[in-house]
């Protein structure tokens, strides 16, 4: 679902995608919000509250919001300069961001214990996740060509009333793709609110350790699409020996 790119990349492939990352964003969301009582997988909120704190004067709240809205512009803005860089049609080119988010999250459900509430653990924690959802958005907006995003809803839902309104008066030579764009957001929305309903069931027996679950989820994503290009990579070199 991560290797395949540009015209080698199909409906299906977004909808793989879109399952797994979303659901892997509502827990990061959820699970963030009750370990560290911050939002973490966007940024609409947190500007909303950068501009109270600024009229309001209160410039230490000013200073952590802005903090983490750049953190998740720094995760967007590093996970782009990483594919780049190594070459957006090179194949490991997507696992190496996917590899740093793993890191974070599994960083969260080691030292998450030392937590204390004061703000300067919460900008810690809170900041080390929300680089990591700007790491994700921004893989999975260039692996898809734009098409999937997984760490917020709000353009999803007005894409979707966008789309349902268009199928009221759609021809039939568009209504194939306007059932694949509409199966797509619902897909995003639905496996969003199961992580984040995942999430809210789990931590209060894993509290920071749920960090864990996403982390493993990620780690077997990048292990199979890894794995199925290495086998591929066999079989045409063992049909290649027996035509030879």
């Amino acid at each position: 679902m991560l290797r395949h790119i540009g015209r080698r990349r199909n409906f299906r492939h977004n909808i793989k995608l879109a399952a797994l990352l979303c659901l892997i964003a509502g827990f990061v969301n959820i699970a963030g919000l009750l370990a560290f009582a911050v939002l973490t997988t966007n940024v609409t909120g947190h500007a909303a509250y950068f501009a109270e704190s600024l009229a309001a004067g209160d410039f230490r709240l000013v200073r952590i919001i802005g903090l983490w809205m750049f953190l998740f512009l720094l995760g967007a803005f590093t996970s782009s300069i990483i594919i780049g860089r190594i070459g957006r049609n090179q194949v490991f080119a997507y696992t190496v961001p996917i590899l740093i988010e793993i890191i974070i999250l599994i960083l969260n459900a080691v030292y998450g214990s030392h937590y204390d509430g004061s703000t300067r653990m919460q900008e810690v924690f809170a900041g080390s996740l929300l680089f990591a959802m700007g790491l994700q958005n921004s893989l999975v907006s260039m692996v898809s060509g734009s098409v999937v995003r997984t760490t917020h809803l709000t353009g999803i839902f007005t894409d979707l009333g966008i789309d349902l309104a268009a199928a009221t008066h759609t021809t039939p030579e568009q209504k194939r793709g306007l059932q694949q764009r509409i199966t797509l957001r619902l897909v995003i929305i639905f496996f969003f609110l199961a992580g984040a309903v995942a999430g809210g069931y789990l931590y209060p027996m894993l509290e920071h350790r749920i960090f864990f679950v996403p982390a493993g989820l990620l780690f077997i994503t990048m292990f199979y699409d890894i794995s199925r290009v290495r086998l591929k990579r066999v079989i045409r070199q063992i049909r290649y020996l027996m035509a030879a």
